[in-house]
């Protein structure tokens, strides 16, 4: 087995489903730490600074949200990848999650191989990233990818994970529509099931944030970034 230096924290009160995750991840290479609940959580990746964080939603002491939200105001996670584990049928995990900074969930039970793609999926992502290019600006809008941040108008402010990513999505291709089809398999992954709302709910909060007038919608197709006087 070879090992890849990838750094993966799971976090969950039930010790079965730690180690059958444990062990599935171990096989591909990845080095593991485990937690018990979300202040758990925290000290480890504090400790450990993971890649990839795959926590547990509903948890004693602190919760996967609570303890997701907390990570996202540190930068030193500002690229590390969370996962949340969710029962079946929470829609309202589902949407919390996300608002939280998540990147995707999994529904339990854990089916193995579609847990291991998924993270498979998910760092490729990552590297993937990484190639991309680090500072995007249009006139007044500063987008960078190194620091994590937006300047707009002299202002500086961070976004949650997503938004980030979307922001820069869209102002990458400004003037260009992209498809909703294509915002959710390279924002949250072509095996994310995740509703329209999603979607809708990130663009809003961007509106609220850059300006309504720079985000335009294409109805029954998708969005696209119209740079304004900018």
């Amino acid at each position: 087995m070879k090992k890849t230096g990838i750094r993966i924290l799971l976090v969950d009160d039930d010790p079965d489903v730690i180690e059958i995750i444990r062990f599935n991840l171990h096989q591909e290479g990845y080095s593991i730490s485990t937690a018990s609940d979300g202040e758990k959580a925290i000290e480890e990746a504090d400790r450990e600074v993971p890649h990839l964080i795959i926590m547990d939603v509903m948890m004693p002491n602190m919760d996967g949200i609570e303890a997701c939200g907390l990570l996202r105001k540190d930068p030193r996670f500002k690229e590390t990848i969370i996962m949340f584990l969710t029962a079946r049928g929470e829609d309202y995990s589902h949407v919390a999650a996300f608002d939280a900074g998540a990147d995707d969930y999994v529904t339990k039970p854990v089916k193995p191989k579609i847990l291991v793609s998924k993270v498979k999926a998910l760092l490729r992502r990552l590297r993937d990233e990484d190639k991309n290019e680090e500072k995007l600006q249009i006139g007044k809008l500063i987008i960078d990818r190194e620091e994590y941040q937006v300047t707009f108008d002299g202002k500086v402010f961070s976004l949650p994970r997503k938004e980030f990513e979307l922001l820069f999505l869209l102002a990458s291709k400004q003037e260009k529509v992209i498809k909703r089809e294509k915002i959710m398999e390279i924002i949250w992954g072509s095996e994310v099931v995740v509703g329209d709302r999603t979607i809708d709910v990130h663009i809003r909060k961007l509106r609220e944030k850059i300006g309504d007038k720079y985000f335009k919608t294409v109805k029954g197709v998708g969005y696209k970034f119209v740079p304004l006087n900018l």
